[in-house]
């Protein structure tokens, strides 16, 4: 029984230092062997502290390589956010610019339209006043012509029988009428 305690705590430990005592042959072999046995004991314990400290190194490692990669994978979120949010910025400016031209262009064409309105109008006042012109080259401007009625004017048979016919003057009726056409634009 004694035996097994010995082999089961001691074997390897007594069987080693037996066999350096054997091949040393110290002065005092008992002393020996009690050092060298405490020796061995401060060994393990220090191997032990060593694996201990091994493990606990490798967790550490494991741990920072994790951190690192949860580091990492928060650097390409904030990188596709800041991507994403310069996309959307950059896509914000383009809509502002491109409703910037539609309004400039919607501009120009008003002020086309608005040109192209102003000449027609002058064309069609130059026409009437070259019409009006025309029309007062051709009837006669004396004195009589003027007094006369429309029936003493018109050939026609049945012509209303005025005595005087007023010519108003056109132009001023247009210009207005112009002018309140261009208030509306």
């Amino acid at each position: 029984m004694e035996s097994r305690y010995l082999r089961k705590f001691l074997g390897q430990c007594l069987s080693q230092a037996l066999a350096d005592v054997a091949k040393f042959k110290p002065v005092d072999p008992i002393e020996y062997l009690a050092f060298w046995i405490y020796k061995y004991k401060k060994n393990l314990a220090t191997q032990q502290l060593r694996r201990m400290e091994l493990a606990q190194l490798q967790q550490e490692q494991e741990a920072a390589r994790m951190e690192q990669e949860m580091l990492k994978q928060l650097k390409e979120e904030e990188l596709f956010f800041q991507q994403q949010q310069l996309e959307l910025e950059m896509q914000e400016k383009e809509r502002k610019k491109l409703e910037e031209l539609e309004e400039q262009e919607l501009a120009a064409e008003l002020d086309v339209i608005k040109r192209f309105s102003l000449e027609e109008q002058e064309k069609s006042q130059e026409e009437q006043n070259g019409e009006e012109e025309e029309t007062m080259s051709e009837t006669p401007v004396e004195g009589d012509a003027i007094s006369k009625t429309l029936a003493e004017i018109s050939d026609r048979y049945g012509a209303p029988n005025l005595s005087r016919v007023d010519e108003v003057d056109e132009s001023n009726v247009l210009e207005g009428a112009l002018d309140f056409e261009r208030e509306d634009i």
